[in-house]
């Protein structure tokens, strides 16, 4: 064995070897402590050109030369100093992992276990020493052809893949529009169905404000915030299947007129239900749900306590403080002292306690009046 020499870097130029890419050659590193043998390898390769070598006679350089050089094809020595041939294949497999870098080891020991070794090390071909020109060229053609079907393959691959994602975001793209359409279909018929007893049609809006706000004040998850604030005004969606004729009765109406308007939860539901969108899941348990009662005594369902969903029991409070404050067609507005003291007389009994309490801080804290929120839902922090 020759003492290490310095690592150089010698381009030659090789036709045959040439890969499929001609905006790049194919690289060959050579690495072995014999510095005759790198030269021989040069000159058994010198007649084709489309080639750049690399090259060193120091181990130690290896790595760092293989990570800058980034080479298509290695002609590794086995028996070195300091770093043996086995140890650079391990190091050169850990660098690059998911390629297919072909090594081929030049070796003057071809008993089995040097084979056995070496191809469980990575090694994909042997080279013989003394070196046959003929052999050399060959193998050398040969792997630089795989190692160029292999890139092709890893080209066509990524193509694939980005294409997949590009289609991928573009149904996720259309899915989402479909998704916001059908939501905004149904808000809209919501504003409809309001428009027939709220000559503003503001009512599910204000609704929709507060009960994002009593949400934030309950420190629901951000999303389950958002999805309330969103879902809320699409309440009395059902009120589109009520006839005028109870819906804007002005008095009491009887027992089969009450009847028929307790049914707006029931259709506000089925028109929500079945739905993968998220948004209209809260919506139609909310729709189902806001008058249910804490005691029990509400409706459809006759639900108690914690068995009403939290986003029913944020908007009934929203829900009856607005009814309450603006004029309905079967009542003139109460004053916002009144309406609130009404509101707290029924805590435990129609609202959830807590909920009722955080709403009315939220209205002693000046967050909501009677026109619902009066500043950004993000200022508000629970007391």
């Amino acid at each position: 064995m020759a003492s290490p020499a310095p690592p150089q870097i010698a381009p030659e130029q090789s036709p045959t070897l040439a890969s499929r890419d001609p905006a790049r050659q194919p690289r060959i590193l050579v690495i072995d402590d014999e510095e005759m043998n790198i030269e021989f390898i040069k000159r058994i390769l010198s007649p084709e050109s489309g080639c750049e070598l690399a090259s060193t006679t120091d181990p130690r350089d290896a790595a760092a030369l293989y990570r800058e050089f980034r080479p298509d094809l290695v002609l590794l020595d086995i028996k070195m100093p300091y770093l043996d041939g086995f140890r650079l294949l391990e190091l050169f497999r850990a660098e690059t992992p998911r390629s297919f870098v072909p090594v081929v080891v030049l070796t003057s020991d071809v008993g089995p276990e040097t084979k056995r070794q070496a191809l469980a090390a990575g090694a994909k071909d042997f080279l013989t020493k003394p070196f046959s020109p003929v052999e050399v060229r060959l193998r050398v053609r040969n792997l630089l052809e795989t190692r160029a079907l292999h890139l092709e393959l890893e080209e066509q691959n990524q193509h694939l893949e980005t294409r997949v994602r590009e289609r991928t975001h573009e149904l996720v793209r259309r899915t989402l529009e479909l998704d916001e359409a059908r939501v905004e279909i149904l808000e809209r018929l919501a504003r409809a169905a309001e428009y027939r007893d709220d000559e503003t049609g503001l009512h599910t809006q204000r609704v929709g404000r507060m009960a994002g706000l009593v949400a934030a004040a309950l420190e629901l998850p951000e999303d389950q915030v958002e999805l309330i604030a969103r879902a809320a005004p699409l309440h009395d969606v059902g009120k589109i299947g009520v006839p005028d004729a109870v819906l804007l009765k002005d008095g009491r109406l009887t027992a089969a007129e009450f009847q028929l308007m307790q049914s707006h939860t029931v259709i506000g539901a089925g028109i929500l239900s079945g739905s993968r969108v998220r948004l209209l899941a809260v919506g139609r348990d909310i729709a189902l749900t806001h008058h249910e009662h804490w005691n029990g005594g509400g409706y459809p369902h006759g639900l108690r306590g914690e068995d009403i969903p939290i986003a029913g029991r944020a908007v009934a409070v929203a829900d009856v403080f607005d009814a309450l404050t603006h004029d309905r067609p079967y009542k003139p507005r109460w004053p916002l002292d009144e309406a609130l003291a009404e509101m707290q007389r029924l805590s435990g009994n129609q609202f959830d306690p807590r909920v009722l309490d955080l709403f009315m801080w939220l209205c002693r804290d000046g967050l909501i009046g009677v026109d619902g929120p009066t500043r950004p839902q993000s200022t508000t922090s629970t007391p």
